[in-house]
């Protein structure tokens, strides 16, 4: 064998390193959530707010609500609290919160989110969230 031969470098770990590189880097991409994946986790954390009770944290997931009057917004967190009062008496109350599907509705301009609310009296229902992106939050609209 020459010499020329026993002193050439293998360009095989460069090319397996930008490989690799690349490879994870298309990994990383593939896995960053989409914005139906956000608004829909977005909507579920709401309505586990409001089924523990936290009715003034589920006002501000409302898009608008930091303009809303003093005496509208306290009668909407009274509404929440009735709310929260009937799913208790009649379903014995939100005993969890899931997430069935989202679809992105580009004439309303926003994310139809899908929940299942289910009740202690193992009852479900479905409900649709309108969510719309306010800067980096997603809220409801």
């Amino acid at each position: 064998m020459c010499s020329y031969a026993r002193n050439k470098k293998k360009p095989t770990r460069p090319l397996v390193a930008w490989v690799g590189l690349l490879l994870a880097f298309f990994t990383a991409c593939s896995n960053s959530p989409t914005p139906e994946e956000l608004a829909s986790e977005a909507a579920k954390n709401y309505y586990r707010q409001l089924a523990a009770g936290q009715y003034e944290r589920f006002l501000d997931g409302r898009a608008g609500a930091d303009s809303l009057h003093s005496d509208y917004r306290e009668q909407l967190l009274v509404a929440y609290k009735q709310f929260v009062a009937q799913q208790q008496a009649t379903h014995r109350g939100i005993r969890e919160v899931r997430i069935m599907n989202a679809r992105a509705d580009s004439l309303q301009g926003c994310t139809n989110v899908f929940l299942v609310l289910c009740f202690g009296d193992s009852t479900n229902e479905e409900i649709v969230v309108p969510m719309v992106e306010c800067g980096q939050r997603w809220l409801m609209k």
